[in-house]
């Protein structure tokens, strides 16, 4: 799946097109390398993004193309 299809379903950010423009500004990176929008994600991975001056840590559990609000939570574990 691509990072901004997984940010988005995983709704660690709301919208594709805001989670689009934040790998192309290149405040988003997988693995510790700056990742594009189109990389694909795959279960193990550590997704890290810039906030201004926060930064979160996320680990990629799962992969699934639909999933409920209420599971989103269970796609990835806050680092």
């Amino acid at each position: 799946m691509r990072l901004d299809k997984y940010l988005k379903i995983s709704r660690i950010i709301k919208r594709r097109t805001v989670a689009n423009e934040a790998c192309d500004a290149g405040r988003v990176s997988v693995n510790g390398r700056t990742a594009k929008a189109g990389l694909d994600i795959k279960p193990g991975d550590v997704i890290e993004i810039v906030f201004g001056t926060n930064t979160a840590k996320y680990e990629v559990l799962s992969v699934k193309e639909n999933v409920k609000k209420e599971f989103a939570g269970e796609m990835y574990k806050s680092l």
